[in-house]
């Protein structure tokens, strides 16, 4: 099936195209320019598969958590892509994308974005051997001083809140950190080998119910968040 798969949870923009078994990307770390970014790298995705938006049998997106803005531009434009083309949508967790950015082996993978006001979006994966994750807790917000984790024999880290909270964080990992790398962001490739599997499943959904997911109750952003979204 031909998809498009849109990332903008955090500082970065991008959109996948899945063409048959074939997957091309546009990726830019870019705050605060993701509104004027997305849609012209979809078009040229597009462009370069030579197919147009009606060809196209879905959407995918990230779902969040992330900056709010982010998280509302990506799911918006989803399902008004979707609405126009009358085609389903799958939603991903950004944690979920963000995870498949650490390195492939046995080693548990903890997934952790910078939420800002002191607070940490994570969650705990492993690798399902099938190039697929399997969750060891569920994804929260929570502060990196109080977080609690599963067993594992050793760690990747991934994500903005190591950069942020490396310190805190290193308090509570009781196990080998492998690798840690604050400089990795969900991605739309990741998105879209998800949402591949899902809707093969039939797990994809009409529009109206592909819904974003914040985490926080607090969903208005300070002047601050405002700013670093």
């Amino acid at each position: 099936m031909n998809f498009l798969a849109i990332e903008t949870s955090t500082e970065a923009c991008s959109v996948a195209l899945v063409h048959g078994d074939e997957v091309i990307e546009r990726s830019e770390i870019a705050p605060r320019r993701h509104a004027e970014l997305v849609l012209p790298m979809a078009d040229a995705l597009l462009a370069e598969a030579g197919l147009s938006r009606m060809a196209l049998d879905g959407i995918a997106v990230g779902r969040g958590p992330g900056a709010f803005t982010g998280v509302r531009l990506g799911v918006s434009l989803a399902q008004g892509m979707a609405m126009a083309l009358d085609v389903p949508v799958v939603t991903v967790s950004s944690l979920e994308a963000l995870a498949l950015e650490a390195p492939e082996d046995d080693a548990s993978i903890l997934a952790v974005i910078d939420a800002r006001m002191g607070e940490i979006y994570v969650a705990a994966y492993r690798r399902d051997g099938n190039g697929g994750l399997i969750g060891l807790d569920a994804e929260r917000v929570d502060t990196a001083a109080k977080l609690l984790l599963p067993e594992a024999s050793a760690w990747h880290v991934v994500g903005t809140g190591w950069g942020t909270y490396e310190a805190a964080l290193r308090e509570r990992i009781h196990a080998p950190i492998v690798s840690a790398d604050p400089l990795r962001y969900p991605q739309a490739r990741h998105i879209a080998g998800i949402a591949a599997r899902r809707f093969r499943d039939g797990a994809a959904v009409s529009p109206e119910f592909a819904l974003p997911v914040y985490l926080r109750d607090k969903v208005a952003l300070t002047l601050v968040e405002q700013g670093r979204a």
